[in-house]
Order: C-alpha cells, then sequence, then structure tokens
C-alpha cells in the first residue's frame, strides 16, 4: 500500500543515490515515508514498508531510472518491496544484531556500492557492534554479495558471500568510499580506534584487493561516532574528532586523497568547539564542510580555512509544543545539491540548506522547514551514497580508466569485436569502425591496471590482426579510445603451451 502526497515540484526521481527512507516504526502498519530527488527538486510521500531505521544506520541503492533496488538498516536487507531480500535478514554473529533489529545506531554505519565490471552484483559493507566495556566501537568491517538476477528480479543475499571479512580490529563508527580513479573499483575507508590510522580497503572486479593503513598524524578519534565522508568530486576526505578531555575539544580532519594510491595528504585540523561534533557533508562544488552540534552548525571554507557559525538551533519542537527538540544530528547531500539535516531525536520535521555552495549564512540554512506526511517520525539516519557517477581521473598517467558498470559520459561502441577470445596463440584479432579522420588507441590492462599492452589505430583501417607479447594467463582488460571516447571489453589469455 502506498500513500502519497506529493511535496514541491512535480518531478520524477532518476538515480542511483536518489531515494531516502524516513520513519522508524518496525510495524508494517506504521506509516512511514519517503523523500525522492532529481537533479533540482525533490517528492516526499508517506508509505507502508516494513524495513525500519530506528537508529541512524541507512543504505539504499536505486537502479538508474531511480526505482529503490534494495536498503539495509544495518541489521538486514530489504528488498524493493521493503521487506526481507531473500537470505537477507540476519547479515552478522556480533551480538547487537538482534538487540538493533530495528537499526543499528551507527551513522554511516553501511554501504551499497555496485560490484566492479558486473552490473547484476552489489555489495553491502557493515560496521559490527562490540561493547569493550566502556562504549560501543565497531570490532570489523564486513560485507556481503547480492546478486540481483535472483528471485525473479528482487534479489538476492549470497548465502555463501555473506558473511565475508574486510577487515577486523577496533574501529570508529562510519564507512565512507569513494570510486578509484581507473572509474571501475572502489575505495572503503575507515579509522582505527582511539588513533589516527585510516584503513583503506580497495574492491576490484576480483573482490577485495588490498588492505592498506595509513598514520593521518591528527589528533585522535576516540570512541568516534560522527559522520565520515569524501568529497562528491572524490578530492579531499574529512571526518570529525573529539577530545574529553585536558580540555574537552573538537576539530574538523580534511585532507587531500589520490584517488589512484589512496594515499592522504592532512591538512591543519581546525579546532570547532568544546562540544561533541556529529553530522558532517561537503558542499557540492567541494569547497566547503559543514559539520554541527546539537545546536549548531559550522561550514569550514577550505580555500581560507575560515570557520563560521551559520545556524543556531531556534528551540522548536516536533510533533508537539513539548516534545521533542529539531535540534541538529547527521547531514545529507542530496541529489538536487541541497543539504538535509536530521535530529536526534524522533521528530517529524527536517532541515533544508538551500544553497550549500555559498558562504556563510548565505547558505540559506531552513530549520524544521519540511514535515514529514501522514504522522511519520523520524529519527537521525541518512542514507550513506558516495558519488556512484563519478569517472575516471583523466589527470592520473598510472591508473587509466577502466569500465565501470555505471554509465558514464563519452563511452562509445566503435562496433568494436576481439577474436578469438580466448586468446591461446598470441594472435588478437580486433575489429572497429574510428571517427572519420580521428586515430585510436588500444590499450591493453591487467588485473592490477598496468598496461601491458598498447597500440596505435591507424584511421584508414578497420580489421588489425596484432602479435601480443607473451601474457601471463588471466583476465585483461581492452580498451579502444579515438576522439575522446572510448569502449572496453574483456578477454581471457590461455597459454596452451
Amino acid at each position: 500500500m502506498l500513500l502519497t502526497i506529493l511535496i514541491s515540484n512535480h518531478s520524477l526521481s532518476q538515480g542511483y543515490n536518489h531515494n531516502w527512507l524516513l520513519g522508524y516504526d518496525y510495524s508494517s502498519n506504521y506509516i512511514k515515508a519517503r523523500m525522492t530527488f532529481d537533479s533540482t527538486s525533490y517528492n516526499i510521500f508517506a508509505e507502508q514498508r516494513k524495513i525500519p531505521f530506528q537508529s541512524f544506520t541507512q543504505a539504499n541503492i536505486s537502479d538508474e531510472n531511480g526505482t529503490l533496488l534494495m536498503s539495509s538498516n544495518g541489521a538486514w536487507v530489504a528488498n524493493s518491496t521493503g521487506d526481507t531480500m531473500r537470505y537477507g535478514s540476519f547479515l552478522g554473529y556480533d551480538p547487537f544484531i538482534n538487540t538493533y533489529h530495528d537499526g543499528l545506531p551507527i551513522p554511516c554505519g553501511n554501504v551499497f556500492l555496485p560490484y566492479p565490471g558486473d552490473s547484476t552484483k552489489y555489495i553491502l559493507f557493515r560496521d559490527s557492534l562490540v561493547f569493550n566495556g566502556l562504549y560501543y566501537p565497531a570490532y570489523a568491517v564486513n560485507y556481503s554479495i547480492i546478486d540481483m538476477t535472483k528471485d525473479s528480479g528482487f534479489g538476492e543475499v549470497d548465502s555463501l558471500q555473506k558473511f565475508n571479512v574486510a577487515f577486523q580490529d577496533t574501529l570508529n563508527w562510519g564507512l565512507a568510499a569513494c570510486r578509484h580513479a581507473n572509474g571501475r573499483d572502489w575505495w572503503l575507508v575507515s579509522i582505527k580506534d582511539s588513533s589516527d590510522i585510516a584503513i583503506k580497503m580497495l574492491f576490484t572486479d576480483v573482490g577485495l584487493a588490498s588492505v592498506i593503513t595509513q598514520k593521518l598524524n591528527v589528533p585522535l578519534a576516540w570512541g568516534n561516532g560522527t559522520q565520515i565522508t569524501f568529497s562528491p568530486d572524490g578530492t579531499k576526505f574529512a571526518y570529525s574528532t573529539y577530545s574529553p578531555c585536558c580540555p574537552d575539544s573538537s576539530y574538523i580532519l580534511t585532507f587531500d586523497f589520490d584517488r589512484c594510491s589512496g594515499m592522504f595528504t592532512t591538512h591543519n585540523p581546525v579546532f570547532v568547539n568544546r562540544g561533541y561534533l556529529w553530522g558532517l557533508a561537503f558542499s557540492p562544488n567541494s569547497q566547503f564542510v559543514y559539520a554541527c552540534t546539537t545546536d549548531k552548525v559550522y561550514q569550514l571554507d577550505l580555500n581560507t580555512y575560515n570557520l563560521d557559525t551559520i545556524a543556531t538551533y531556534d528551540g522548536f519542537n516536533s510533533p508537539y509544543t513539548w516534545c521533542c527538540p529539531t535540534t541538529f544530528f547527521n547531514f545529507y547531500l542530496a541529489a538536487n545539491g541541497k543539504i538535509y539535516i536530521t535530529s536526534g531525536n524522533g521528530v517529524q520535521h527536517i532541515h533544508e540548506m538551500n544553497y550549500p555552495d555559498s558562504a556563510g549564512v548565505a547558505c540559506d540554512l531552513q530549520q524544521h522547514i519540511i514535515l514529514t506526511p501522514m504522522g511519520a517520525i523520524h529519527r537521525g539516519s541518512v542514507p550513506n551514497h558516495p558519488n556512484y557517477y563519478l569517472g575516471c581521473d583523466t589527470t592520473q598517467t598510472s591508473c587509466p580508466c577502466l569500465t565501470t558498470g555505471i554509465n558514464e559520459i563519452n563511452q562509445h561502441d566503435f562496433k568494436f569485436k576481439l577474436f578469438p577470445n580466448p586468446v591461446t596463440n598470441n594472435i588478437l584479432n580486433i575489429s572497429y569502425f574510428l571517427p572519420q579522420n580521428k586515430p585510436g588507441l588500444l590499450e591493453i590492462y591487467d588485473v592490477t591496471g598496468k598496461v601491458a599492452f598498447k597500440y596505435i589505430l591507424p584511421q584508414w583501417s578497420n580489421m588489425q590482426s596484432l602479435k601480443l607479447p607473451k601474457l601471463a594467463n588471466g583476465i585483461y582488460n581492452c580498451m579502444l579510445t579515438s576522439d575522446n571516447k572510448r569502449v572496453s571489453k574483456k578477454i581471457s589469455i590461455i597459454n596452451l603451451n
């Protein structure tokens, strides 16, 4: 049953990151809500579904047309109907899965990523909780594989790939993802608890390829539960940290990020105040970082490192005059280019920032401007949506572009064919049609992204028979580039001798 109340412009959502699920009661009879976004506006409507977001963990992903495929509150996975995906009812053996069946209390605690090189599969990464005697850090990053060809297209959590462990240690809450410079693979980042060590996991078309640690030389993150995020352009990374003593203090930590090597370059920590920071988000143009305590919102300009207070909680309560405070908690940079802010309490209102690319109060933060429909109450959670549309970094010569599985600008067909496949005698035949008077470049990459072979294709030809060097057995990516357009196909090398 879907009760629809449209607000704002009559627009259709379209894209992988265009749904936000609101509402936290587990009962399927309890009215929840949803916001959908296009590039300029949003719709909000009431709906009935099973999966709740009682606390702060929310991941979801849609198809390229904006149709919701799946969601997770960290404890279980729902399909597009909002009910349990096949084999998605139990995501781990940590003791808090049953305690928090309505949703884990971890901002940015899980994220869905498209599986590199396979448009039919997705990866769900999630934090696992443990009690260490004082507080509740994460103790592992786990991941599950989802196959959307199963269960009549509603998807299925692969029962054999459900409890994979990417990394195990005592960790701060939250995961941040950024596409690799090759435009296909993914970096996933977590911060070690009571330390300044970043854990960087690289996921490729062959699975978890590497785990790298880096000491950041910044104030330690002790029991940190704030948001953690990359900038939309993938060049920057940020989180905040709180020190409870000597004296107590909070910092916004920002870094430059190399999408090819996965290395961070540290900026100077920016002292904010003596309260705990919660939400964190970049502006669409990646110039500003926004952070908040429960009663103040701050803007940090990364060009000047000027820190400005752009809003103070105005005392409004929701849904009643006596309960509950619509303070500030988590930030969500939506597909329409605006930032939305939730409260840590169960309320019926959401804050909206209209111009986050503008400095100071010109960003226009409107407190509690959005009312959820039909009495739906929401508490805290926002989707953990990385920039799914971030393409190749063409300035990186050491990380050539690879196919992504998400449609990119400047892809082309070229009627590109490869044969035989597999290649068994080092001879590869190719056929193609290039743009008029434009030469082409054929590059063959191994699984590490290194160029194993390249050849200039003349514009007066549409077929070549190439003698390849002796290559190791395996899968290779063949990319044809001409006139700033590209196409790629995979070949298999099998040496018979």
